[in-house]
């Protein structure tokens, strides 16, 4: 019988008492591992373990996937219309809703994100992204296409069957809602594996499943690591499609396995190195707050984050001074303090990994021109960054940090920013900044992402897809086309009069 972890929080955000089960969520119950094992979650506040979850591996990922195939073949799937798996699935939104504050709670003690993100973006996020897919799960439809007076031709788009999902740690719950949701809608059963570094608020999000009204099997939930847990979910056959947020190192890794498997269909949302162009006719002040949202925002951990400042001549001085400003005066510290922004890196393996890029940056001869070094003692907090004299080809420009350090970088012309925005392999958001409405528009098409915003960065619309170009990714998420990862497309032609 799996062992419950129970935390009482008193602090400034949040006060309450949480208890979740640390087992693995097979088949509507919690169990323990076939192998045993348990994987420590670190609190990267302060660098001590906060408990220990079970760690699943092969094994159980076999154990979950025959569980959601006989979900969907004797109580999903088609069995279920779309009307009542929508009912279901509003309900789960319901329960979500009703605890929300110890999602956000268990979020920022693993995570290390500010409370009031964990609440107000993330978790508030969630939520809103299984309403709208609970609205959706009624309306998948296919088309009846005209062909001749004696055929009846449509095409029905039909749920995949079992569905793999992994998920990354730096948006646990918002992650979660983002793969479950489009694949409950359309009819499919799901073996999910959160990161191991924030399971936390996953396996709560495992006692609400029951609650909801799901039949037992529909949504398994396997802790574990990603070269155990996460390979078996790439390579087990009865998983016939595998959506992963990541790295891009990691979505090769998970192409290769499907590819060798059963040929899965995949979809990946990978890493980015988003540039932010700001015209020397922007709206500084606005461009200066919403390029710190841009790297900043959730400490630099954002696949979107706007690293990459492109400030064209004739404004650049006074940008820098009011950009460092505002970067200076960002409050790190404590998650669960009020005005804290910007709480720890996840972990000390993502702190290592940022302060070896700052090294990296020095090495290469840019200039820190604010911040790059570690906040106080404890736990895994890192100055906000700002780097100057960055040229192409260093580290700090090309590859993706995930953390909170901004190159900044002077332009002249549009041409030159344009090829130098898209001078990379990365190709997941970009912005622009500029009041010349012909300009924004024409800069947003010839920068090669996915998402462009025009005097705004990070901003995601549930309405709107997100996902990438290039090594950044295949396929979307958010929207209706989301949708489209979860079905397959089946041609129906009746015969009604012809004759051979």
């Amino acid at each position: 019988m799996p062992s419950t972890f129970t935390k009482t929080f008193d602090t400034p955000a949040y006060k309450g008492t949480v208890t979740i089960p640390l087992g693995l969520y097979i088949n509507g119950e919690f169990v323990d591992p076939v192998e045993g094992g348990t994987i420590d979650v670190v609190n990267p506040a302060t660098g001590k373990v906060v408990t220990s979850i079970a760690a699943g591996t092969k094994a159980d990922i076999d154990i979950a996937a025959k569980a959601a195939k006989e979900a969907y073949k004797t109580s999903w799937g088609l069995k279920v219309p779309g009307t009542q798996r929508g009912k279901l699935m509003s309900k789960l939104a319901v329960l979500m809703e009703e605890h929300i504050a110890e999602f956000a709670a268990l979020d920022a003690l693993a995570n290390g994100k500010a409370y009031n993100t964990a609440y107000g973006k993330d978790n508030k996020g969630a939520i809103a992204v299984m309403e709208y897919y609970a609205g959706w799960a009624d309306k998948i439809s296919g088309k009846t296409i005209e062909t001749n007076e004696k055929k009846l031709a449509y095409t029905r788009h039909e749920p995949i069957g079992v569905v793999g999902q992994i998920i990354p740690w730096n948006v646990p719950m918002f992650s979660l809602s983002l793969k479950v949701a489009p694949a409950l809608a359309t009819g499919n059963t799901i073996v999910l594996k959160p990161s191991e570094i924030t399971p936390l608020s996953a396996l709560l999000f495992c006692t609400l499943i029951e609650q909801a009204g799901f039949p037992p099997g529909v949504i398994n939930i396997v802790n574990g690591y990603g070269s155990t847990a996460g390979q078996a979910i790439s390579e087990h056959p009865l998983i016939e499609k595998v959506a992963f947020t990541g790295s891009t190192l990691t979505g090769r890794k998970i192409m290769e396995a499907a590819a060798k498997s059963n040929l899965k269909s995949v979809t990946l949302e990978l890493g980015g190195k988003s540039p932010n162009v700001i015209f020397d006719d922007a709206d500084l002040e606005q461009a200066v707050k919403w390029a710190i949202h841009g790297i900043y925002y959730n400490h630099g951990q954002n696949c979107s984050a706007g690293s990459r400042i492109f400030v064209q001549e004739g404004i650049y001085d006074k940008f820098l001074d009011q950009f460092t400003e505002q970067a200076r005066a960002i409050k790190v510290g404590d998650p669960f303090s009020p005005d804290t922004y910007q709480g720890p890196q996840v972990s000390k393996t993502q702190f290592e990994r940022i302060m070896g890029y700052i090294t990296s940056g020095q090495n290469d001869g840019a200039t820190v021109h604010l911040g790059g070094k570690q906040v106080g003692q404890e736990g895994y907090f890192i100055e906000p960054t700002i780097f100057t004299e960055c040229q192409p080809n260093m580290k700090i420009v090309r590859e993706e940090i995930f953390g909170p350090v901004a190159c900044v970088i002077k332009f002249k012309t549009e041409d030159e920013v344009v090829e130098q925005a898209n001078d990379t392999s990365y190709g997941l958001a970009a912005s622009v900044f500029t009041k010349d409405i012909d300009r924004a528009i024409r800069v947003a098409h010839a920068l090669e992402a996915g998402t462009a915003w025009i005097n705004c960065s990070n901003q995601a619309e549930i309405s709107m897809p997100f996902g990438g170009f290039k090594q950044s990714g295949i396929g979307r998420d958010l929207s209706e086309y989301a949708l489209e990862n979860y079905t397959n497309v089946k041609a129906v032609h009746v015969n009604i009069g012809l004759r051979l």
